[in-house]
């Protein structure tokens, strides 16, 4: 089988790209602009693989795109490129409005254009297979209720609106058009590899410098934390055994305040760094409390259950477990990140509406 996954440079992209190099026979196509949050770092494990490809192209390239589908042939396309920052997308929505709207609706005219011409098995078993957020949702402030696939949509943020109309038009795709497309939304990922814009390496890398921990308002917001190796399994289980279609939860079972997120790397760096920075006693010390991000969702919980029952997965990490892990990889792995910083961010706050 070959599946093609756009953003496979990505935070998410790059583990699904790893575990199906590593655990499966099939292979890959990674379709990657290469933005600022693309790392082919993240794939050094597998680039020399010779079921893996890689094609540098824009998913709003049409173009470009045809050129691949045509020369690789893929049985299944993984979308996972996006813009994926909710800072980031209140700064300047543009980019999010291009890539995560317009791009996915040129990569369904483009796998439609070709999976129309398939005949046979190819045609019958070609699946697209969206991926997607909880943030579409909206928020659960006030409730003990979670997300499920039935919930309805209530996007807060310039990023959650623009995921939430490429998931619109994915379900289009195959209401008017036939285009087999499943689609998934996944609570907040963690674990290796991730772009320190996002709060948990953020809040490592910053204690190890001894850096202010920046807590949007009182810190209270919770979130359902996916370790990003479960939500890989869990993405590939549904582009091969999903039914078209259909929707998927997949969440961690590990709803955290954010406070007490950022609390237990700070615990975790105690133990495993415990030569501070200059002038600091206690990680913890450097929490500062800043002003919230604007339309701040304050609860987000997923309702991973159907996965679990129709398809047999469930997450294999505790939050404890992966946080641990995570920390431990970053503590591992400086080159990779220092590499990050050498470029265009420098763990600077975004979002604040400016």
């Amino acid at each position: 089988m070959k599946i093609l996954v756009t953003g496979g440079a990505g935070f998410i992209g790059s583990a699904v790209i790893r575990h199906i190099i590593k655990h499966t026979t099939d292979s890959v196509i990674n379709v990657d602009k290469l933005t600022y949050a693309g790392n082919s770092e993240s794939l050094l494990s597998i680039a020399d693989s010779e079921r893996y490809y890689f094609e540098q192209v824009d998913i709003c390239d049409r173009a470009a795109l045809e050129r691949v589908f045509s020369k690789h042939l893929p049985d299944a396309v993984m979308h996972l490129a996006a813009e994926s920052h909710v800072d980031r997308s209140i700064d300047g929505p543009a980019a999010f409005i291009e890539t995560n709207i317009v791009g996915t609706y040129t990569l369904l005219e483009v796998a439609r254009k070709y999976w129309m011409v398939l005949t046979g098995e190819r045609r019958t078993a070609f699946r697209f297979h969206h991926i997607s957020t909880d943030e579409v949702y909206g928020d659960l402030e006030g409730t003990d209720k979670l997300f499920t696939e039935e919930t309805s949509y209530e996007p807060s943020s310039p990023y959650s609106a623009s995921k939430a109309s490429s998931d619109h038009l994915v379900r289009a795709w195959l209401r008017t058009y036939g285009l087999p497309t499943i689609v998934t939304n996944c609570s907040n990922n963690y674990g290796p590899y991730h772009f320190p814009e996002k709060l948990i390496p953020l809040m490592i890398l910053n204690a190890l410098d001894g850096k202010s921990l920046p807590v949007y308002g009182d810190g209270m917001q919770i979130r359902d934390w996916l370790f990003v190796e479960d939500h890989a399994r869990a993405l590939y289980k549904v582009v091969t055994k999903g039914v078209v279609g259909e929707t998927y939860n997949i969440g961690g079972h590990n709803e955290k305040a954010n406070i007490e997120v950022v609390k237990t790397i700070c615990s975790l760096l105690e133990e495993l760094v415990p030569n501070k920075p200059q002038g600091v006693d206690h990680y913890q010390d450097l929490i500062s409390y800043v002003k919230d991000r604007p339309g701040h969702d304050v609860r987000y919980a997923i309702d991973a259950s159907k996965i679990e029952r129709e398809l047999g997965w469930k997450p294999e990490e505790t939050f404890e477990s992966g946080i641990r892990k995570t920390v431990e990889w970053y503590l591992d792995n400086k080159m990779w990140w220092s590499r990050v910083l050498d470029g265009s961010y420098s763990l600077e706050r975004l979002g604040v509406g400016k």
